[in-house]
């Protein structure tokens, strides 16, 4: 009964206050009504920036999956095939031995000894040093059944060469030392020579292409001595030889620049004059993919000796198609000092006559074509003609024509150095190939005919090359063997209807690496036992062999 009682007074409390509001807003009108805002409460928060709140991680869930296979069966012609590339290393070249020592002896006795090494410094900087010293000592066979000759050569060199790199220019300090010394024939007026040579060397070279102009100059002191001279004693010559060049760009396909070169030459003796020798080269020089061409002039002076003033051309211009291919043309020209040096190059048992001036080449014009048709093999085919003042040649000072092949009135009397215009019409070809490194040849040869403006002088062309050939094989059959085959020959010109017995030598040379930088060598020079001369009257060795052992390290 009293829970009944509770339940009604509970419904009485609900509904009295739904009753008192419907009483009130039924006493509202349409123009007066009352609004109940509520406003939800949102307190600010101060530094709510603070608040780091990190959102809730899951883990990753991952839903395994089954491997399906293409079982269907496909014919290998429609599968597109892709072969993978061969992996294959960067190639360098490997570092060649900074030293290197040989030495060999003979037959005749032969001597051959060199050595060089190469210091690679800091700072990009380098240090060449190198000796070497050839010669024999041996008898020689004389014609017409007289006394053999006891002759010998040798021939001293050191040397000295120092590069240093700046940023854009190089530097280059050299000086080298020459020691010549052997003996006349016999009977001869001198029984013996001695050449002593020496020079320092001083050069800057622009290294740059940013830089506005090219360039390269060197200054070279120079000294030469001749020992027991026929004609004059103890002949000393100096010199101080200066060139300098300098090119610019006018643009990307054309330069011009100039050169110039003098020789400041003073001598010892006083029945030598001191000289001045001053050449100018001015040119202009166009170069693209195609053709390249050189216009200048060479112009020489000269005072206190020699002829003063000669100009020359120095022009060439050649054109490559089928990337290949060159058509090329030439004129040139240019004065060549007739020093001590050349004079040794010539003939070594020369004697001074007298004071020489220098051989000028007034004309040197030539046509050719070279080319490389496959890989390997190159060829060049020329012709030109040649015109030479004060061509320096070897004579006799007592001659007879009759002797040219056995010159025994010759002996006794010393060989001269004089000097004659002359001229050649010339013809010649080259060809080379090489396959990797296991077989490489080369092969020249050149006709020249000579003629003399001394028509009374002709016979001082007997030693002048009528033809002049050479070949050349080297075969490595495997990596430590190297063999080599080759032959000379220089035939001479004709005069008065005799010829001078021509060069004619077959050597046959090898080398065997018995231990890595260790290698043994050995040539063999005139295999056909000829006799002929390299200067004139004076006579060269029979079959001969030279052996030894090389080091690189």
């Amino acid at each position: 009964m009293k829970k009944i009682q509770y339940i009604l007074g509970a419904l009485t409390l609900i509904s009295f206050p739904l009753g008192a509001q419907a009483q009130k807003l039924a006493k509202d009108s349409t123009v007066n009504r009352t609004v109940v805002v509520e406003q939800e409460y949102n307190p600010d928060i101060m530094d709510a920036s603070k608040v780091n709140v990190l959102p809730k991680v899951e883990p990753p869930t991952v839903s395994k999956k089954e491997v399906e296979y293409d079982a269907t069966l496909m014919p290998s012609g429609n599968i597109p095939a892709t072969v993978m590339q061969a992996y294959t290393g960067k190639e360098t070249q490997s570092k060649a031995s900074p030293g290197y020592a040989r030495l060999g002896y003979g037959s005749y006795g032969n001597l051959d000894a060199r050595a060089n090494y190469l210091f690679t410094l800091p700072n990009s900087d380098r240090l060449n040093l190198t000796f070497h010293t050839n010669g024999m000592d041996g008898k020689l066979n004389m014609p017409d059944d007289q006394k053999d000759w006891n002759s010998y050569y040798y021939h001293t060199h050191a040397g000295m060469d120092y590069v240093h790199a700046f940023k854009k220019v190089n530097l280059n300090i050299a000086g080298n030392f020459g020691l010549s010394n052997f003996n006349f024939l016999p009977n001869s007026v001198n029984n013996k020579q001695k050449f002593t040579s020496g020079d320092v060397h001083f050069s800057v070279k622009s290294t740059s292409d940013d830089m506005p102009l090219q360039f390269r100059a060197e200054t070279n002191l120079m000294f030469y001595e001749r020992q027991h001279e026929l004609s004059f004693s103890d002949t000393q010559e100096g010199m101080v030889r200066t060139k300098a060049e300098a090119t610019g760009s006018i643009s990307e396909e054309q330069f011009i620049g100039v050169a110039l070169a003098m020789d400041n030459v003073f001598y010892k003796n006083n029945q030598f004059e001191d000289y001045t020798a001053l050449n100018l080269n001015p040119y202009y020089l166009y170069e693209n993919d195609d053709w390249k061409i050189h216009l200048g002039a060479h112009v020489d002076l000269a005072f206190g000796f020699g002829k003063q003033f000669r100009v020359s051309p120095d022009i060439t211009a050649a054109y490559t198609f089928s990337d290949s291919y060159t058509l090329y043309a030439q004129a040139k020209g240019g004065k060549i000092q007739n020093d001590f040096r050349r004079m040794e190059t010539i003939s070594p048992y020369g004697q001074t006559a007298g004071q020489l001036d220098a051989t000028y080449e007034q004309l040197n014009a030539a046509l050719g074509f070279k080319a490389s048709p496959v890989a390997g093999l190159w060829f060049n085919i020329y012709g030109g003609y040649q015109d030479l003042k004060n061509d320096l040649l070897q004579s006799a000072l007592t001659f007879g024509i009759e002797d040219l092949q056995h010159p025994s009135d010759f002996y006794g009397y010393a060989l001269q150095l004089d000097t004659r215009n002359t001229d050649n019409i010339y013809a010649g070809a080259e060809v080379s190939y090489a396959y990797k490194d296991i077989v490489s040849f080369t092969a020249s040869g050149i006709y020249r005919d000579w003629k003399i403006s001394d028509k009374e002088a002709d016979w001082m062309l007997a030693f002048k090359p009528a033809f002049e050939a050479n070949f050349r094989i080297d075969l490595r059959p495997i990596p430590s063997v190297l063999i080599n085959l080759g032959y000379q020959n220089i035939s001479r010109e004709k005069v008065q209807g005799q010829k001078a017995d021509p060069v004619s030598n077959l050597y046959l040379g090898g080398s065997y690496e018995l231990f890595k930088g260790i290698s043994i060598y050995a040539r063999a020079n005139n295999l056909l036992n000829k006799d002929y001369q390299y200067y004139w009257g004076y006579p060269t060795e029979g079959l001969n062999f030279l052996g030894g052992v090389s080091f690189q390290f």
